[in-house]
């Protein structure tokens, strides 16, 4: 039978994946989601809040955008039809990144773009808005520190940088805003997903992890949350790289960008092509894994022409393939077919993607499956197979061989549905006589 990977808790993980598993089932079916990043970073179109840490910019200078922050083409509306029209079930945005600039009106005393910038106005709640006019769930990004607050033990190892322990009460002042902006941003937007960033810099008991997730959980039991809250998370979050191994988490998130920069950047246009998130999207999605895509829109709201046309073209390829993508299972182990692989639910439909054009035959190995039907998704031709190496003294299954013409092929990944007899069995061994 079909060898499916364990359950694992990560070396951090103090969340019982048992307790969770109901909750995670919509993220787990998801597959897709489209992550925003968006600030003040978007005005001179600069790295998010890193440039003034890595010294590319001062913080004076960076701080300056705050002036050119309009919004005044912002469709949040427009958004999320996009955002449905790519195929993603769920979308994330900053709700304030490391520099300390909140998109809402917070009411703490600190930097929006309601009170410091010309845009004037709470930016998430109508982004929310819209999403749940589409369905689609509203995942909200929040970092944890912040270079900006005054309480905070600063941004770089100089004279503004303090022990926690020789200042416990300016660190308990920290904790006490950043706690109680997470409070607003769930009281008042109600996330279906909760994304944290910048845990690395203190320990869970610095942050408070555990009563953080409390809180969160007390507003809305359903509430999911990421990785990175030193282990008090429910899934991980791998950034930019793709795992070679298939990740041991029961719940993973591969988030990406769609240029090599989160947030609108002038100066990147080294952008990714529908064929390569195609690819990769299908990679993770074999791995039992979602695909977090992210995007930055500018500083006036408008999304670049080139992140909208991907979300188009990967829209198109999602809603033909929707079967082999959505509710499905991770794939087969290595070794079995070259190329990413789904099933079903029930595990009595394997699909096989197929990167680029093929010619000649793929070939799927160690089936012990006898195969009702084999047809390409999307027109639904009936390809032949052709059983090889099989004989009849030996329970080893053979190779199975299915020709697939060039003129039933998609333009980006062609997609085959196997039926099968029932649930997948699959031979793990290593040949020879049995």
């Amino acid at each position: 039978m079909l060898l499916l990977a364990p359950v694992f808790l990560s070396a951090q993980q103090k969340i019982d994946p048992a307790g969770i598993r109901d909750k995670m089932q919509w993220f787990a079916d998801a597959k897709l989601g489209i992550f925003i990043h968006w600030g003040i970073y978007s005005v001179g179109g600069v790295d998010e809040s890193w440039s003034f840490y890595n010294k590319k910019i001062s913080y004076t200078d960076y701080m300056k955008q705050l002036n050119g922050f309009t919004a005044k083409n912002y469709n949040p509306q427009q958004w999320a039809d996009l955002i449905k029209e790519s195929g993603a079930r769920y979308s994330v945005i900053t709700t304030k990144h490391h520099d300390g600039v909140a998109l809402w009106d917070t009411k703490q005393d600190h930097y929006s773009v309601v009170k410091n910038t010309p845009a004037k106005r709470d930016v998430i709640n109508p982004f929310f808005e819209a999403l749940r006019k589409d369905s689609i769930k509203c995942g909200a990004y929040f970092s944890l520190i912040d270079w900006s607050y005054k309480d905070y033990p600063g941004f770089l190892k100089d004279s503004s940088r303090y022990k926690i322990e020789d200042d416990y009460d300016r660190w308990n002042r920290f904790r006490h805003f950043f706690q109680s902006q997470i409070k607003e941003v769930s009281e008042n937007f109600k996330p279906d997903l909760w994304w944290f960033d910048g845990d690395w810099e203190h320990s869970a008991e610095e942050w408070e992890a555990e009563k953080i997730r409390q809180i969160l959980l007390k507003d809305n039991p359903e509430t999911i949350i990421n990785g990175r809250l030193q282990g008090y998370g429910d899934y991980e979050t791998p950034e930019q790289n793709f795992p070679v191994v298939r990740p041991k988490y029961n719940w993973w998130e591969l988030c990406m960008t769609t240029n090599n920069n989160w947030g609108y950047h002038l100066n990147d246009d080294n952008w990714k092509s529908p064929y390569e998130v195609i690819t990769i999207f299908a990679d993770v999605i074999s791995n039992g894994g979602n695909l977090l895509l992210d995007i930055g829109p500018k500083a006036d709201g408008t999304i670049p022409e080139q992140q909208v046309q991907l979300l188009k073209e990967l829209g198109k390829w999602d809603h033909k393939h929707a079967e082999a993508i959505f509710g499905t299972l991770g794939g087969l182990p290595q070794g079995h077919f070259y190329g990413p692989t789904t099933l079903s639910k029930d595990s009595t439909d394997l699909y096989l993607f197929l990167p680029g054009k093929v010619t000649g035959e793929v070939v799927l190995k160690g089936l012990i499956n006898n195969i009702k039907n084999i047809s390409v998704i999307g027109n639904n031709t009936t390809l032949q197979y052709k059983i090889v190496g099989k004989v009849s003294f030996s329970p080893i299954p053979g190779l199975v061989y299915i020709t697939v013409p060039e003129n039933v092929q998609d333009e980006y990944m062609t997609v085959l549905k196997v039926v099968l007899d029932g649930p997948v069995k699959l031979y793990r061994g290593h040949g020879g006589l049995q």
